[in-house]
């Protein structure tokens, strides 16, 4: 799949939601019931103390839909804090993740090292990548984190078909803020999505995601 990409390589790759008090079940069967889809069982992320399900979307991206788990990891790992933080808000949009080819650069642009993500699929086979920006992501979640995959495309979320269409997100932030972070000018339309930013009113990040579905348009 050949991507239309801009800015030095970069794809937005998917959007998270942070499963709130009713659980990683209950909020998957929710986004399957607005947005008229099936998710699929993600499997666990071992080193991050969180597992998930996703939905797959077009244009090789999609939705993560995770939660916490009472694991040790979950204490130690910068994700698995990230995550618990929005679920014990009650849940909702944890954040947006851009896919690079090469991290090097935001590696010393930021002073820190991709942290090696890996997660198992109920199968058993494994799916890996590098990740980097989770701290900054809980610092201040407006700002995306990125990430780089490194497992063959085959086993990729962006491989699964996808009948929705990511159209547009809502940030409660500024663009000032993300430009500073990425290093670069954010256009209004970001690989293919819309990026608008209103002035937050307490708490930072994704208000929320438009997407294009088989009976309209769904804001969530």
């Amino acid at each position: 799949m050949v991507f239309d990409r801009q800015n030095r390589g970069m794809h937005l790759d998917h959007v998270i939601y942070a499963a709130g008090s009713e659980g990683l079940k209950a909020e998957a069967k929710r986004l399957e019931s607005l947005l008229g889809v099936k998710s699929i069982d993600g499997g666990l992320h071992p080193g991050f103390g969180t597992q998930m399900r996703l939905i797959p979307l077009q244009d090789g991206r999609h939705i993560e839909i995770v939660e916490v788990l009472d694991h040790p990891a979950a204490e130690k790992a910068p994700y698995g804090q990230a995550v618990r933080e929005r679920s014990t808000l009650g849940g909702g949009w944890l954040g947006w993740v851009i896919c690079m080819d090469d991290l090097d650069s935001y590696e010393t642009r930021l002073e820190r090292k991709a942290a090696h993500g890996a997660r198992h699929f109920p199968d058993g086979r494994r799916l890996e990548w590098e990740q980097l920006g989770v701290l900054g992501l809980i610092a201040d979640p407006q700002v995306p984190f990125f990430i780089r995959w490194i497992s063959e495309p085959s086993l990729l979320p962006s491989a699964l078909p996808g009948s929705i269409k990511l159209e547009e997100i809502e940030i409660a932030g500024h663009r000032e803020r993300i430009e500073e972070w990425l290093g670069e000018e954010l256009p209004d339309v970001f690989d293919g999505v819309k990026i608008n930013f209103d002035a937050p009113n307490g708490y930072p990040g994704i208000m929320s995601v438009t997407f294009s579905t088989e009976n309209g348009p769904v804001r969530i």
